[in-house]
């Protein structure tokens, strides 16, 4: 398996799954699938630098469950999985419960 260490403040993140039916009960065929803005988080950076030399903490952490903006990151594949590095600033919220 390939390690990756984000750089800074950017996040590794493993989408969840597109939904596979609507709301209504419709089956959705995968070209019809929107790209998730939900995932979990596999890895962080070590922070922003600051002016002072100090890093800013990270905001989230490993296992994290976020949502993120939709045009954010770039898309990457590690072992045949579909990832995402996105700068901390693009994530919008993190998922509890």
């Amino acid at each position: 398996m390939t390690k990756i260490r984000p750089l800074g403040d950017r996040v590794l993140i493993r989408r969840l799954e597109a939904q596979d039916e609507t709301p209504g009960g419709i089956l959705l065929p995968d070209t019809a699938k929107e790209k998730p803005k939900r995932g979990k988080v596999v890895a962080v950076g070590e922070g922003r630098l600051l002016d002072n030399g100090t890093r800013a903490t990270m905001q989230v952490k490993k296992a994290d469950e976020l949502l993120f903006a939709s045009y954010s990151g770039t898309d990457i594949t590690i072992d045949g999985k579909e990832m995402l590095i996105i700068s901390e600033a693009d994530i919008l919220a993190i998922v509890s419960g």
